[in-house]
C-alpha cells in the first residue's frame, strides 16, 4: 500500500512538472525570445523519473505481484542484506562513524585502529577514506627476517600503544597459543597425533595423488599466519584473513613475510572467482557464527575455489547435536567429495559443559558434469 502511494505521488509530481515544462515551451514558442528550462527543474524531473524507474524495476506492477513477490524473494536474502560489506552499513552506526571521522585533516591519523575494527565488524567496510597520514613506529628496525619462524621478529616495528601487552613476551605469558611464539608455531601442522590432525605433508600427498597442484590458498581467520608460514616453505602462497582483536596479528603476519588481509568473516572474500587451490577454515570459523552468515561464507568459499580445489575445516567445533542437524547438512549442500571426515569430542571444560565436538574435514570441489 505504501509503495503504491509513493508511486502515485511520484507520477502526479512528474505529470505536474511535465505540464509546467510543456506550457513553458509553448509560451516560449510564441515569444521571439527563447527561455531556457531552469537547471533545477531539469534535475528535479530527472530525480523523480529515476526514482520511478528504480521502483518499477524492483516492483514492475506492485499491486499485481504483491502476493507473488512474497513467495519469490527468499526472506533470508532480505533479512541478511544488513550484513553486506558495502559502506552503506556505516549509516547504522553514526556514533562510531563520527568518532572515526573526527580528526585533523592533512595531519597524523589518531590511534583508533580498534575503532576502525569496530566499524568493520559491524559491516561498515570498506571504511570511508580519510585525509590523514597513518602512524608509524618511532624507530622501526630496517632488518626483517627472511625465515617466517625466526625468533627475532622486531618488536620495534609494532605500535604497541593500543594493546594491553607491550611486547611478544607479555603475549606469550598471557596465552602461549596466540601464535606469537615462533618456537611453538614451527611445530604446528606437521605431526599426526589424533584423527583430527591433517599434517601438511599428508595434505600435499593427497593433492598429488589426485593430480591436483597446490599453489595458491586462503587461510580464513589464520591469526599470525602460521599455516601460511609453513606452506611458504613448500613454495605454496597462502594469504591470511585476520583481525587485530587485542593483539597485533596483522603486523606480525606481515613481519614474517606473509600477506595479511584485514577483513572480517562476513565480508566477501577479496579474491576473484575460481582462483584458489585451497581454502582453510581455522579456529575463527566455528559455531559462534550465525548459521545464515555461515551459509553465505561457504558459498563464497565455493566461488573462489577452482574446480578440483580443496576446502579444509580444521578443528571446527559445535555442539554434537548441531553438527548432525545443522552443520553437516549445510556443508553437504556444497556437493563436495569427502576426502577426510573425522569427529571427536572436545575435551576442554567448555567443550564438556556444552557437549561440543570437533570436526576435521577435507573436501574437494567436483568437476561439473
Amino acid at each position: 500500500m505504501g509503495l503504491n502511494l509513493l508511486l502515485l505521488v511520484a507520477m502526479v509530481a512528474t505529470n505536474i512538472l511535465s505540464l509546467y515544462h510543456l506550457s513553458s515551451t509553448i509560451q516560449s514558442a510564441k515569444s521571439p525570445v527563447s527561455q531556457p528550462v531552469p537547471d533545477h527543474l531539469i534535475r528535479q524531473l530527472q530525480t523523480i523519473r529515476a526514482t520511478i524507474n528504480h521502483l518499477t524495476r524492483l516492483h514492475p506492477t506492485a499491486a499485481a505481484t504483491a502476493s507473488k513477490t512474497k513467495h519469490s524473494i527468499p526472506s533470508d536474502l532480505v533479512l541478511y542484506s544488513q550484513f553486506s560489506p558495502i559502506a552503506s552499513s556505516c549509516h547504522s552506526n553514526p556514533e562510531l562513524l563520527y568518532r572515526f571521522m573526527n580528526y585533523t585533516p592533512f595531519s597524523t591519523c589518531p590511534s583508533d585502529s580498534e575503532l576502525a575494527e569496530a566499524l568493520i565488524l559491524r559491516g561498515c567496510h570498506p571504511l570511508p577514506r580519510r585525509r590523514c597520514f597513518a602512524k608509524t613506529p618511532q624507530k622501526p628496525s630496517s632488518s626483517l627476517p627472511q625465515n617466517p619462524f625466526d625468533s627475532s621478529i622486531p618488536e620495534a616495528n609494532v605500535i604497541w600503544g593500543k594493546y594491553s601487552c607491550k611486547g611478544f613476551g607479555c603475549l606469550n605469558r598471557l596465552n602461549p597459543n596466540l601464535g606469537f611464539d615462533p618456537s611453538r608455531e614451527i611445530t604446528k601442522f606437521m605431526t599426526y597425533k589424533t584423527e583430527l590432525d591433517l599434517p601438511i605433508p599428508q595434505l600435499l600427498q593427497i593433492a598429488k595423488a589426485s593430480n591436483s597442484v597446490l599453489r595458491l590458498g586462503l587461510d580464513i581467520g589464520g591469526g599470525t599466519a602460521s599455516f601460511g608460514a609453513r606452506m611458504k616453505l613448500y613454495n605454496v602462497t597462502i594469504v591470511t584473513t585476520t583481525m587485530n582483536l587485542g593483539a597485533p596479528y596483522n603486523e606480525v603476519a606481515a613481519l614474517r613475510g606473509l600477506v595479511p588481509l584485514h577483513v572480517p568473516l562476513q565480508q566477501r572474500l577479496p579474491v576473484f572467482d575460481g582462483v584458489m587451490d585451497l581454502v582453510r577454515c581455522g579456529h575463527a570459523v566455528n559455531r559462534w557464527i550465525p548459521v545464515k552468515s555461515m551459509e553465505f561464507l561457504l558459498y563464497d568459499v565455493d566461488r573462489v575455489l577452482r574446480v578440483g580445489g580443496y576446502l579444509w575445516f580444521d578443528h571446527f567445533f559445535s555442539k554434537g547435536v548441531d553438527l548432525d542437524k545443522v552443520y553437516s547438512p549445510l556443508i553437504n549442500k556444497l556437493g563436495y567429495r569427502k576426502v577426510k571426515w573425522a569427529t571427536a569430542d572436545k575435551t576442554d571444560s567448555g567443550g564438556v559443559k556444552n557437549r561440543e565436538v570437533y570436526l576435521t574435514a577435507l573436501l574437494q570441489k567436483p568437476v561439473p558434469t
